[in-house]
């Protein structure tokens, strides 16, 4: 399965070195110069990880972060000129994972987005699965979502303290 990265930046050479360079990495890039095209993307298609300048022409890069965080979760590096410390806490505390300034080296820019999805597959690919919430042992069974306690198929009755001295069991 492709990695698709969304690059939003509104200096066409630096968009388009950005996407030489992840696309010889076998990712799949989504190129846009304006915040609201970007955004109308992200809500279209899968992107795995976004990387955003902050001075865009039409939204700035905070406020287009701040949107991506209300409905998805996938990494964001904000790449930008913007370097004050003030500018880089904003980016972090609106939900950004990284914060790269330029002049930035391609390389280096490769190598954070790795780690970033690498971070984000590793905390992200066991999704919460029901089997791992249901308990079964010689015909007693627990589910935690629903507290149930069955034993031979037959319902007990039980107070939540004993659900849980069970389960830790």
């Amino acid at each position: 399965m492709s990695i698709n990265i969304l690059v939003v930046d509104d200096e066409q050479d630096i968009a388009n070195l950005i996407e030489v360079y992840l696309k010889n990495e076998g990712f799949t890039i989504y190129k846009f110069y304006n915040g609201q095209d970007a955004f109308r993307c992200v809500e279209s298609e899968r992107i795995d990880l976004a990387i955003l300048d902050v001075m865009l022409p039409d939204i700035d890069g905070f406020t287009l972060c701040q949107k991506i965080r209300e409905k998805y979760k996938f990494p964001v590096i904000m790449l930008t000129a913007k370097e004050e410390e003030i500018d880089k806490i904003t980016g972090l505390t609106l939900g950004a994972d990284d914060y790269i300034t330029k002049p930035f080296r391609p390389l280096e820019l490769v190598a954070r987005v790795k780690a970033q999805l690498r971070r984000f597959t590793t905390y992200n690919s066991a999704e919460p699965n029901k089997k791992e919430n249901v308990i079964a042992f010689s015909g007693l069974v627990l589910n935690m979502d629903t507290r149930e306690c069955k034993l031979n198929e037959k319902k007990l009755s039980l107070t939540p303290t004993e659900f849980s001295i069970l389960w830790t069991c």
